[in-house]
C-alpha cells in the first residue's frame, strides 16, 4: 500500500495548509510544526505522542496538537490510516479566539490530544471539502471561521505568554528568537550558550527541558518550515536545501521525508493553491 499525502495551500485564508494523507507503515519521529494541527480520522487509527504520553485516534476521531508541541505519529492498527487536517498559525487563530477568553492577547491552546465529538468532526469534514473547492470565498472564510470557533469555545483553553519569565526560560526564548530569525545559520553550542550568558551544558539541559528537544533537532525544525516556505514561493530544492542551512540536498530530502512523510519533490508535486 502506497504512503500518500496531498498538500493543499488556501490563498484566502492566508494560505492555510490542508493535508489529506493515507499512510501505512509511515512512522513520524518527533518533530513540531510552526501551526497547530486539527485532523480527522477518516480511515484505521493513528497513534501518536503529545503531552508526555501516547494517544490512539480511531476513525471518527478529532486530533489536536499544539502549536511547537512535540508530537510522533504513527499506526495504530495494521491497515494503516487517512486523515485530513489543517495547520493555523497562531496568528491566525489569536483575533478568533479573543472573544472566547476573558484573558487578552492570548492564544488558544487544547489540552485534549483526542476528542470525540461526532458532530465537530462531521463540520471540520465538510470544512476540508470546502476548502479543496475552487473560488467561494465568502463560504470559505465563514465555515472555517464558524468551526474554528466552535473548536476553540469547547476544547481550548487560554494560553498566555508570561512578560516576566523565570532567568532561565527568558533566556531560552531569547535563544528560540535567534535562532528563528536565521535558522539557516551554522551555530555552535558554545556561541548560543555565550550569547545569553550560560555554560554549553547548562544551556543545553536548560534548553531541552524549555522545549523538548535539543538545539540541533529543534533547529532542524525551523529549517524545515524555513524551507517549506521556499518551496510555496517556487524555488527549486536544491536552492531551497542551501537556503535553510541544509549541508546537502540529500540531506534535506532525508529530514524532510522524516517529518513530512514526502519528499520535497513529492511535496510540489502534490502543492496546489486554492483561489
Amino acid at each position: 500500500m502506497l504512503e500518500q499525502a496531498n498538500f493543499l495551500h488556501v490563498k484566502e485564508l492566508g494560505g492555510l495548509e490542508l493535508l489529506k494523507a493515507r499512510y501505512h507503515q509511515k512512522q513520524f519521529s518527533k518533530h513540531v510544526h510552526e501551526g497547530y494541527c486539527i485532523g480527522v480520522i477518516e480511515e484505521g487509527a493513528q497513534s501518536f505522542f503529545r503531552t508526555g504520553q501516547l494517544h490512539t485516534a480511531p476513525k471518527g476521531d478529532i486530533i489536536l496538537v499544539n502549536a511547537d508541541e512535540i508530537h510522533t505519529g504513527s499506526s495504530a492498527v495494521e491497515s494503516g490510516w487517512g486523515y485530513r487536517a489543517i495547520y493555523p498559525t497562531p496568528e491566525m487563530l489569536f483575533d478568533i479566539s479573543q472573544d472566547f477568553f476573558t484573558l487578552k492577547n492570548s492564544v488558544p491552546w487544547f489540552p485534549t490530544a483526542v476528542v470525540r465529538d461526532l458532530g465537530l468532526a462531521q463540520q471540520l469534514c465538510l470544512l476540508f471539502d470546502l476548502l479543496e473547492q475552487k473560488e467561494n470565498s465568502l463560504l470559505k472564510e465563514s465555515m472555517y471561521l464558524s468551526t474554528i470557533a466552535r473548536l476553540i469555545s469547547r476544547y481550548g483553553k487560554a494560553k498566555l505568554t508570561p512578560t516576566e519569565l523565570p532567568e532561565a526560560q527568558r533566556k531560552i526564548e531569547v535563544i528560540k528568537d535567534l535562532l528563528s530569525s536565521s535558522p539557516e545559520h551554522d551555530y555552535s553550542l558554545s556561541e548560543l550558550a555565550a550569547y545569553v550568558g550560560l555554560s554549553p551544558w547548562h544551556f543545553l539541559r536548560e534548553f531541552k527541558k524549555y522545549t523538548g528537544l535539543p538545539p540541533h533537532s529543534w533547529l532542524v525544525q525551523l529549517r524545515l518550515q524555513k524551507a517549506r516556505q521556499l518551496l510555496k514561493q517556487g524555488h527549486n530544492i536544491a536552492i531551497t536545501a542551501q537556503n535553510s542551512g541544509f549541508s546537502d540536498q540529500s540531506h534535506f530530502n532525508r529530514h524532510f521525508k522524516k517529518a513530512m512523510g514526502v519528499t520535497p519533490s513529492q511535496y510540489m508535486l502534490n502543492f496546489k493553491l486554492i483561489t
